[in-house]
């Protein structure tokens, strides 16, 4: 069972990723010095109206095992320890441990 901090990272991510274009459309509008105020006040009020968890602010990296927010390798979601667990266990495709 995942941990609840890692349910509402993913849940922000999802938000994210379903209003992006939206999102964008909107605040480029919103931030238009050139169209009349009017239009960017709408702009703005239909930006009000996201969820919170449509916010790229929103995601952060944590790791998909502990949930942990600090010392992630994000290439594969997973903080300092439970990658070096994983790649000595070879769990992790391509992943060896150096010896020189």
């Amino acid at each position: 069972m995942p941990n609840v901090r890692v349910l509402r990272d993913l849940k922000a991510r999802h938000g994210v990723n379903a209003n992006e274009i939206l999102r964008r459309a909107y605040l480029y509008v919103a931030r238009n010095q050139t169209l009349p105020p009017q239009v960017r006040f709408q702009a703005q009020l239909q930006l009000n109206t996201f969820g919170r968890y449509t916010r790229p602010t929103t995601v952060k990296n944590r790791c998909t095992e502990t949930g942990k927010g600090r010392g992630i390798i994000s290439e594969f979601g997973l903080s300092r320890y439970q990658f070096r667990l994983k790649a000595l266990a070879n769990e992790l495709p391509g992943v060896r441990k150096a010896s020189w």
